[in-house]
């Protein structure tokens, strides 16, 4: 069932969305070589919490942690731990959410750990692209379809690839709600878009192939041959008669990374 928001249940939508905005900014601010990954989350949690938020993810469906690490190969939902580091040439995508007020914020960010080769510039760079694509198309009256669409084309004429078993998602009083928002799509085809409905646009796209395998701790997403993976999101509100909102920013990051901003 797709829930249609009220303007009272988006006051709370957008206060969440920021929170999650601010916790990724505030972890931009450690984004280094010699960083543990366990050290991002805390960071993340202590912020998050200090917003009279909680963290959404940790404990759903029993995930150990706050955010959603994901180093080079890996797609989405690794776990961070004290013995993975940061190093120099890495790519991680940072994916956070909370939970306020009865509604969940959700937005990822994938960034470069010092300097990286240009290759996996070009690839955070276009994924970060397709992801504005796929808003443009959040349009009341259009599809589902629509905004998989405009991503697969973006990426795939640019020589890249696009999961297909992970997929964007509503957002609401639930962090996964209906409906499904894939990258991949058919112009036309796929739920309707009304106003109200809040979705997370999220594409994943690969270096290499787009088959992906799963880990052994049930989370954790890699990359079939191991080249790396990226992965930006927001989550966005469709408006009577507009454009669609974006309830998340990328706004603080910016803010931190100044002309290392993609």
């Amino acid at each position: 069932m797709i829930y249609l928001k009220t303007d009272d249940d988006l006051v709370y939508l957008r206060e969440s969305g920021q929170i999650v905005a601010k916790a990724l900014g505030t972890v931009a601010e450690f984004i280094k070589p010699g960083i543990t990954t366990k050290y991002l989350d805390q960071i993340a949690e202590e912020f998050i919490r200090s917003c009279g938020a909680v963290p959404s993810f940790l404990n759903y469906n029993g995930f150990p942690a706050s955010l959603c690490i994901s180093l080079n190969d890996v797609v989405v939902h690794g776990i961070p731990t004290k013995d993975q580091v940061l190093n120099e040439g890495d790519i991680v995508s940072v994916d956070c959410g909370a939970f306020k007020n009865g509604f969940h914020g959700d937005s990822a960010y994938t960034f470069r750990v010092g300097d990286v080769s240009k290759e996996a510039e070009a690839l955070l760079r276009t994924t970060k692209e397709s992801l504005y694509q796929g808003i443009a198309q959040s349009l009341e009256g259009k599809r589902v379809g629509d905004i998989g669409f405009a991503v697969q084309e973006y990426c795939q004429r640019r020589g890249y690839t696009v999961v297909r078993e992970m997929v964007g998602h509503g957002v609401g009083r639930n962090l996964h709600e209906d409906p499904e928002v894939p990258n991949v799509g058919k112009r036309g085809s796929g739920a309707q878009l009304k106003a109200g409905m809040v979705i997370a646009i999220e594409p994943m796209i690969n270096m290499g192939s787009r088959n992906i395998v799963m880990e052994r701790d049930g989370w954790t997403v890699r990359t079939a041959d191991h080249k790396p993976s990226a992965h930006f999101e927001h989550t966005i509100a469709i408006r009577k008669n507009g454009g669609a909102e974006i309830l998340t920013s990328f706004d603080y990051i910016q803010q931190v990374l100044g002309d290392r901003f993609i």
